[in-house]
């Protein structure tokens, strides 16, 4: 069951999350059981699971338990291997920071530290964990308000926002594999937010039923408020057209995973 569904839930964002106990001894261990579940207030959720082998409850679930702060640090490709160094069960009294050669940086709203490598951390509360079994491997929720957000503004574009590629941020996947969110894996699809699209049920049935353009093809086609006008195709557009419809489709494809959509349209319907 573990492995089924951490090779399939994937990727997941890892939380490097630092916290304290009553005597002061810091504790940083990455989650990848972690999201973000509300903007207001702004909550993030990770769980420290009971360890499978013996059932026992992890350093920083124990910690949270007696001082309900934590801050939780975004892992980068920079730092992936020492991330997971410090994901090793030293002992209670060992602080991971020093084994893992990462800095501490006083937080300024809670008492456990921050990462200094980290570009993104957040200065959390605990406003509940959420005990979700008493057997090997049960998960405990651990429910956090940011309190405080500390962003470098090396990460950010011109417009103030999270740029992925400057982030490099690094996701979890199936046993010793992660995933770098960087270049090449990147991509966008456009949010049908303020517009309703057609559906690809409204696609002439030509369309619909073409043997080249996959699902992805024709919900571009179909993400439109209505269907293009009649406009001249390109100059490919005949050099396809006497080679057959499955031609005509193929350039259609490939206009639209150069993301031309209008293009396309004008291809299937001239």
């Amino acid at each position: 069951m573990h492995s089924y569904l951490l090779g399939a839930v994937v990727p997941r964002p890892i939380a490097l999350a630092s916290t304290i106990n009553r005597e002061g001894q810091v504790n940083l261990s990455p989650f990848s059981f972690f999201n973000c579940f509300s903007a207001n207030p702004p909550i993030l959720v990770f769980s420290p699971a009971r360890r499978g082998r013996d059932n026992t409850t992890k350093h920083t679930y124990e910690n949270v338990r007696e001082v309900p702060e934590v801050v939780i640090s975004v892992v980068t490709y920079e730092i992936v291997e020492q991330v997971s160094l410090a994901s090793c069960e030293y002992p209670r009294s060992v602080n991971e920071f020093v084994k893992a050669g990462l800095t501490e940086v006083k937080s300024e709203v809670v008492r456990p530290p921050r990462v200094a490598e980290s570009p993104v951390a957040f200065e959390c509360k605990v406003n509940q964990v959420i005990e979700l079994g008493s057997g090997g491997a049960a998960g405990n929720l651990v429910i956090c308000e940011v309190l405080r957000m500390h962003i470098n503004e090396s990460v950010l574009d011109p417009d103030g926002r999270i740029n992925p590629n400057k982030l490099d941020a690094v996701a979890r996947m199936g046993a010793d594999n992660y995933l770098r969110a960087q270049g090449g894996s990147i991509f966008t699809v456009p949010k049908p937010n303020e517009k309703l699209g057609i559906g690809i049920d409204q696609l002439p049935e030509s369309i619909r039923n073409s043997a080249v353009l996959t699902g992805n093809d024709l919900a571009k086609l179909a993400n439109v408020e209505k269907v293009p006008d009649h406009a001249s195709p390109p100059a490919e557009f005949d050099l396809a057209r006497a080679h057959g419809v499955a031609a005509v489709h193929t350039l259609a494809q490939q206009l639209l995973r150069e993301g031309k959509v209008a293009e396309a349209w004008s291809v299937l319907t001239a």
